[in-house]
């Protein structure tokens, strides 16, 4: 990836429970995707997405996220009470960069490198052609409507309270 430029884009994020939220003042144009085994093994998925912000634009508005220390040079904050993966920051850097789904408007930042793609899953490619379906589908209205009447998640936008 390219040096990193900064960009004059706000955004805010948070964990799912709504006990972490931060704030962005600026962006950096390096969000991208990564395969490496310990970036899966932190994000308990097939790969990590990661999107860059300068340190000195980003406020934890609410809570503050707990660290665990993943190798010498990197620390992974996620929040203590419901684990959501936060941030992935190597200590030496200027930025930081937050998990992409933990902000409030993941589309926004779409990824534009992927990094090691060595560890990238062998069948990513034939995931375009399997069978699709909606959460509003007839085959998951009994799970969606039980989900939805009793939804503890934490909406995507800053609240004065959680939970409300």
């Amino acid at each position: 990836m390219s040096r990193a430029e900064r960009l004059d884009v706000q955004a805010s994020g948070g964990c799912q429970c709504g006990a972490v939220r931060y704030r962005a003042s600026a962006m950096l144009d390096t969000s991208h995707i990564c395969h490496c085994r310990m970036c899966q093994k932190a994000a308990g998925n097939y790969f990590a997405a990661l999107v860059g912000i300068p340190r000195d634009a980003l406020t934890w508005t609410r809570g503050t996220p707990a660290v665990f220390r993943s190798s010498d040079p990197v620390e992974r904050g996620f929040c203590r009470d419901c684990g959501t993966p936060l941030y992935y920051d190597y200590l030496a850097s200027k930025h930081l960069s937050v998990t992409t789904g933990s902000l409030d408007e993941p589309a926004r930042f779409p990824p534009k490198m992927q990094f090691g793609v060595e560890g990238r899953m062998p069948w990513f490619d034939t995931l375009p052609g399997l069978p699709q379906e909606g959460t509003t589908e007839t085959t998951m209205s009994a799970q969606v409507g039980a989900i939805a009447a009793s939804n503890h998640q934490h909406p995507d936008h800053d609240t004065e309270d959680w939970p409300e």
